[in-house]
């Protein structure tokens, strides 16, 4: 008998709990599932081994899933992309985002994120020649003269290098080069999109708990014993 082929996934989320749960609900799936912590600890799982599907939150601290995508699309076409984040409410994939599908926390149960991922799977990923798919970066913080600055990865390189920013953020596709090779960055600074609420991403978590307990049971209900009443021994004559 055949051994069956185990699709590698990589799951990049910076919520411990969600990153455990998810990963033990793919992993009884069949599935072989590596996990990081964010998008410079997938860069480093990626330098190791390459997955078949890369999971990603979109909003992570240090690097965000948007420029994670961004650096995966350019460098590794090949691997699947499926993104994910409490920021959207269509499963529709965000504008700006190249990834092959979407899961929008907290609107969609933990059996539609498992759907998505084996119909993406069955069909292939998305053919994204030719799109552009600039970097999105959070601002990083203040440096000590009080200037804002930002930390971008090279999509070409792949190091990371940090420089000031002397404007507010609004949306636009802007450049920069590359202070390690020839390379000219596109990335989007962007705070829109952001979910920095702790009850926000705590209701979603909730939620996502509760919609994977609710799937688990479906698949292996419990059966209740049938309870027979008590045998009464007669009375001897």
């Amino acid at each position: 008998m055949g051994t069956k082929f185990k699709t590698r996934i990589l799951v990049v989320e910076d919520d411990a709990t969600v990153r455990q749960t998810i990963s033990k609900l793919l992993d009884a799936e069949g599935y072989e599932v590596d996990t990081a912590n964010d998008g410079f600890d997938a860069l480093l799982h990626l330098q190791q081994a390459i997955p078949d599907l890369i999971l990603s939150d979109l909003n992570m601290p240090q690097m965000s899933g948007f420029e994670l995508l961004s650096v995966v699309r350019r460098r590794f076409p090949q691997i699947m992309v499926v993104a994910s984040s409490g920021a959207y409410d269509s499963s529709a994939i965000p504008n700006g985002v190249i990834a092959d599908g979407f899961y929008p926390k907290g609107q969609e149960s933990a059996e539609k994120l498992l759907e998505i991922i084996a119909n993406l799977i069955r069909t292939g990923p998305i053919n994204h020649k030719g799109e552009n798919a600039p970097v999105w970066i959070p601002r990083n913080g203040k440096d000590y003269n009080g200037k804002s600055f930002v930390v971008l990865t090279c999509t070409q390189c792949l190091r990371s290098f940090p420089f000031t920013i002397d404007h507010e953020p609004k949306g636009e596709v802007l450049k920069t080069p590359c202070i390690y090779c020839p390379h000219e960055v596109t990335y989007i600074i962007d705070f829109s999109r952001s979910v920095n609420s702790p009850e926000k991403r705590a209701a979603w978590k909730a939620a996502f708990l509760k919609s994977q307990a609710e799937s688990a049971a479906k698949i292996s209900p419990v059966t209740a014993p049938e309870i027979k009443p008590p045998r009464i021994a007669k009375p001897a004559v």
